[in-house]
């Protein structure tokens, strides 16, 4: 976790206690996936910033090798892709680097209120558009040589777990802008973006057992239903040539402009429905 990381909040003994405790992301270490070089990978990509499209590539590529260890033994272990994939990304949501409000302004030339939320949207979408378009990238370069394509499956994880880290990562920052404090510990608070974004909607701060929830049955479902789709969406990046960069790019483009008018409306609700003091 950052030091910028002010509102998730998540520390390494966090996470430990975590393990120790038999938490989800013990599951997903046992089924194989190395979290802590994912989370780290994901993290990098998850960052606004001007990366060349190298660097992107060869740290694609490096997240695509490591979920496919943890892809091979999970399959050994008989565990089903769709509860390794959710455990994987609920090992990340806690490690995803979330700006505060005062960091924020600074990053994107002291804008505030709406113009910083609108400026915030379009860095999200040029970021999950990269991340199609390179991953249709790859893809293409990999029908030329029809032994990488092994590698698809991992690679399709891999474009899932960054586009899923950048938009909880805008929906917490959203949160930020609008001055709708979410409590609760560093992880707590990363599950409930992370509910957030299954659902594609705001927290609300009024409805009971928002703040601090547990990732029960119910929720783990919806949070693997929608992870699911959004894998689905990069299928378009395997298209022949670089028919799939194109399709990749604009699908995640307008998938996070939805996402972001969504929570931008939602959270203009819930903040005027707050009682005074509450904001």
């Amino acid at each position: 976790m950052t030091s910028e990381n002010r509102q998730t909040g998540a520390a390494p003994d966090d996470f430990t206690a975590r393990e120790s405790a038999g938490a989800p992301e013990r599951e997903a270490a046992e089924a194989g996936a190395p979290e802590r070089e994912v989370a780290e990978i994901v993290g990098r990509l998850a960052e606004p910033g001007d990366m060349d499209g190298a660097e992107r590539r060869r740290l694609l590529g490096r997240l695509t090798r490591s979920l496919a260890q943890g892809a091979k033994k999970a399959k050994a272990s008989g565990a089903g892709r769709g509860r390794w994939l959710t455990d994987v990304f609920m090992a990340v949501a806690p490690r995803i680097p979330i700006r505060d409000l005062a960091t924020l302004s600074e990053h994107h030339h002291g804008l505030t209120s709406e113009a910083l939320a609108d400026d915030l949207v379009r860095t999200a979408t040029k970021a999950t558009m990269t991340v199609g378009a390179i991953g249709g990238a790859v893809a293409a370069a990999e029908f030329a040589a029809p032994p990488l394509l092994l590698s698809a499956p991992a690679q399709l994880v891999a474009e899932t777990l960054v586009v899923a880290a950048i938009e909880v990562k805008l929906i917490a920052e959203l949160h930020e802008v609008y001055g709708m404090q979410v409590p609760g510990t560093g992880s707590q608070r990363a599950m409930a973006f992370a509910m957030a974004w299954s659902k594609q909607r705001g927290v609300d701060p009024m409805a009971p057992g928002t703040m601090t929830v547990a990732l029960g049955t119910a929720a783990k479902t919806a949070l693997r239903n929608r992870l699911m789709r959004t894998m689905g969406r990069h299928l378009t990046t395997f298209g022949p040539f670089l028919t799939g960069a194109v399709a990749g790019g604009f699908l995640n483009r307008a998938a996070t402009n939805k996402l972001g008018d969504a929570v931008r409306a939602d959270l203009r609700i819930h903040r005027g429905a707050l009682p005074p003091g509450k904001s």
